[in-house]
C-alpha cells in the first residue's frame, strides 16, 4: 500500500456522531419523529462514527518517511 498523506477526522466529528445517533434512538423510541426520519438519521450518524473510525486507522506515524 503506498504511502499518502491522510488526515485523520477530528475527535469533535466522532462525538457528533456518537451524540446524534443516541439522540435520533431516543427521538425515534419516543415517537417525536417519525419511523422513517428516525432509521434515516441513525444511519447517516453511525456511518459519520464509522468513518471516523476508519480514519483513525490512517493516522500519521511519528516515523518520518524515507
Amino acid at each position: 500500500m503506498p504511502m499518502r498523506d491522510i488526515v485523520p477526522l477530528s475527535g469533535t466529528f466522532m462525538i457528533a456522531g456518537l451524540l446524534g445517533t443516541v439522540i435520533s434512538i431516543v427521538l425515534t423510541n419516543s415517537e417525536r419523529i417519525s419511523l422513517p426520519w428516525g432509521i434515516t438519521f441513525t444511519i447517516f450518524f453511525i456511518m459519520c462514527v464509522i468513518a471516523s473510525m476508519i480514519s483513525m486507522t490512517y493516522a500519521p506515524t511519528p516515523f518520518m518517511k524515507k
